[in-house]
């Protein structure tokens, strides 16, 4: 495996921002990660690990330490249970699954990154999450130095949350997610984007039907990567939709002329659209904060309008948190990972 120095990393990422790795790899298979985690527990380095970098925010001064790059590839499959190592392009897995006529991932079709990071967010669109599919997630625990096969119900599947970005951050590197997908299964059309687009057709629409009508949508709304198009430097959905208890909620439609639009939630809490709390605060498609800024096609986007700094990103989100929470109460928590030193724990 070859370490590499001083490799940059704002061209590995969606949203172009950041500065280089002090160390580099490109892990291709197991072992190269086990030679990677011994190479920084040697030398008392912090351990990144990256995937597709399409949920990543990295620092301006970069990463002092090693930086991972997992490049894992490979898919087997039994039935309709598939093997998918951590590597994998995850839109291209989707539409493997709808072309097969095996559903539970239809709604996700174009979102980027790879197959290791979806257990890591319990990745969701359109009214599916990910967590509804997978069975188990191989890893390699950084904490006892072996690989394991952790079950579903170990990962603490929640909205955008599992063990892998809370509880157990930095000790739990991925390296292949098994999906369970249903045959002949109908389509999700949980959402109103999806429902509007079939509303005149005389039957449901197919498996790649919907793959493809969620990635129409995506485009339209500038969250489909998509060269040359200055929207989709971005991070996607920068904001998650927060999940507030009922009585926050009620006090906040209380004050409103209208309730805010509004989702189930678990008991005694709503979820409110995080789209919405930042058009109500000012923040609307096309803002500018120097070189940063909204998607004009998406509110939750913050993008690189061309040379942006990792600083001025932050900028700007910190801004739109701080309003919000002036304004309504709520603290938005951001989606993207912050490149940080402190998700190791081998130093």
């Amino acid at each position: 495996m070859l370490i590499q120095e001083k490799v940059p990393l704002a061209p590995r990422t969606t949203l172009g921002v950041g500065g280089p790795a002090r160390w580099f790899a490109e892990v291709g298979s197991e072992d190269d990660l086990a030679e990677a985690v011994r190479f920084a527990r040697e030398r008392h380095l912090p351990l990144f690990v990256l995937g597709g970098g399409s949920n990543l925010l990295v620092p301006d001064e970069g990463f002092p330490g090693l930086v991972a790059h997992i490049a894992l590839r490979g898919i087997t499959r039994d039935g309709h249970r598939f093997g998918v190592a951590a590597g994998e392009p995850w839109d291209a897995f989707v539409s493997r699954a709808v072309d097969l006529n095996l559903g539970g991932i239809e709604c996700m079709a174009g979102i980027p990154g790879t197959v290791g990071g979806t257990p890591v967010q319990n990745v969701g669109a359109y009214g599916q999450e990910v967590s509804s599919t997978i069975e188990q997630v191989r890893v390699f625990d950084r904490k006892e130095l072996q690989f394991v096969e952790l079950p579903a119900s170990a990962c603490g599947f929640a909205y955008r949350r599992s063990i892998f970005n809370s509880t157990e951050r930095g000790r739990y590197v991925v390296t292949r997610v098994d999906y369970r997908l249903e045959a002949a299964a109908a389509p999700c059309l949980a959402y109103a984007d999806l429902q509007r687009r079939f509303q005149d057709s005389p039957e449901p629409p197919s498996l790649a039907a919907t793959a493809a009508a969620v990635r129409e949508i995506r485009h339209s709304k500038g969250m489909l990567l998509v060269e040359g198009d200055p929207d989709s430097r971005s991070a996607g959905s920068f904001f998650k939709n927060p999940v507030v208890p009922q009585a926050l909620f009620d006090t906040i439609a209380g004050q409103l002329a209208a309730p805010p639009p509004n989702y189930p939630a678990q008991a005694g809490f709503v979820k409110i659209p995080a789209a919405w709390l930042l058009e109500q605060a000012g923040f609307h498609k096309g803002f500018t904060l120097g070189r940063a800024g909204i998607s004009s096609r998406h509110t939750l986007a913050l993008v690189n309008r061309g040379g942006a700094t990792a600083a001025e990103i932050v900028a700007l989100r910190d801004r739109i948190v701080a309003r919000v929470e002036e304004q309504f109460g709520i603290h938005l928590e951001p989606e993207p990972v912050w490149m940080s030193p402190a998700d190791s724990i081998d130093r």
